[in-house]
């Protein structure tokens, strides 16, 4: 897949994901209409949809169909928001751009903030609680038979509650919710390599982990492909975070949509401060290698995760 094939592949999958946020997604004129205001403030600023866009990707690797893993993608895109509306409060990070605009407490005050927050968390849950439609398995493909007590309903009822388990798990105390607590505890501190990177693992890298495995739970994908989406979720998410790292010392305002240099105003624990940037990038780029190589096994059908893969290690914003 060449830059621009990439390019257009992005922007398709970004449209498609928009569109199902604005469906599933309160109206702003919706009672009471404060917090939906806020919360399409938020949902709306712009953003890539990288982690949506992963579930698609990867559903799509996997043999199934983009439609199919639509709504689970808006809701995980909802559960970032969420969490950007809570890490840029005061209590947090006190950030006063995100995405090239005023942050939703800026706008909308801090008691609104969190409850768009917390509103945003909730729809998503709403909306992972839809049965989502599954392509016929292999197994089915192949003339095996089926048991006759797993109806269709039933496989598609076991893996809604799959997903959302495996989304419960990656947004929680111990997945991004632990590793911003330990990105909290070790500010303004020095931190070893292993705790940094649990806490990138965990603050960034679960959440993106976990799109490529429900990508793989709503097309029904065999379990040595599963792993191989694993693989590929565990490098992206530390990668992307990484690079994250090395922009917020190289970045600008306009690239970045937020101030540059906040990390280390913050005296945050970042790969750089540890290990330099150019040591930073080497392993920025050692896991984009091993996150194209794990998606191999997909063939042609794997190449949007290919370049996603390229993408993440040498965007400039």
């Amino acid at each position: 897949m060449t830059p621009e094939e990439l390019g257009q592949y992005l922007e398709g999958r970004r449209l498609l994901v928009d569109e199902a946020l604005d469906r599933h997604l309160p109206g702003a004129g919706d009672n009471p209409k404060e917090i939906h205001e806020a919360v399409r403030y938020s949902v709306f600023a712009g953003g890539k949809r990288l982690r949506p866009i992963l579930i698609l990707a990867a559903a799509e690797a996997a043999g199934g169909q983009a439609e199919q893993a639509l709504g689970a993608a808006a809701a995980i895109e909802m559960i970032h928001t969420y969490s950007l509306i809570h890490d840029d409060l005061p209590a947090m990070d006190d950030d006063e751009f995100r995405r090239g605009r005023l942050t939703c407490h800026k706008v909308y005050g801090e008691a609104m903030a969190i409850l768009a927050g917390d509103a945003l968390l909730t729809q998503a849950f709403i909306l992972l609680s839809l049965v989502p439609p599954l392509r016929q398995s292999s197994g089915q493909a192949s003339g095996q038979a089926e048991r006759p007590e797993a109806t269709y309903t039933q496989r598609s009822a076991e893996a809604c509650l799959k997903v959302i388990q495996e989304i419960a798990q990656a947004a929680g105390s111990k997945g991004m919710v632990g590793g911003q607590v330990v990105d909290i505890l070790h500010e303004d501190r020095e931190v070893d390599l292993p705790t940094l990177q649990y806490l990138h693992a965990h603050k960034t890298g679960a959440l993106i982990r976990v799109c490529l495995r429900v990508g793989g739970l709503l097309a029904s994908v065999a379990s040595e492909q599963m792993e191989a989406l694993t693989i590929y979720g565990e490098r992206i998410g530390l990668a992307f975070q990484i690079v994250d790292d090395i922009l917020d010392l190289e970045g600008s305002l306009e690239a970045l949509g937020k101030q540059a240099g906040s990390d280390l105003r913050k005296k945050k624990a970042t790969f750089p401060a540890l290990l330099g940037i150019e040591e930073s990038r080497r392993w920025a780029n050692r896991l984009a290698s091993e996150a194209k190589h794990a998606v191999g096994i997909f063939g042609d059908r794997g190449a949007a995760l290919q370049a996603i893969a390229e993408f993440v290690v040498t965007r400039r914003g």
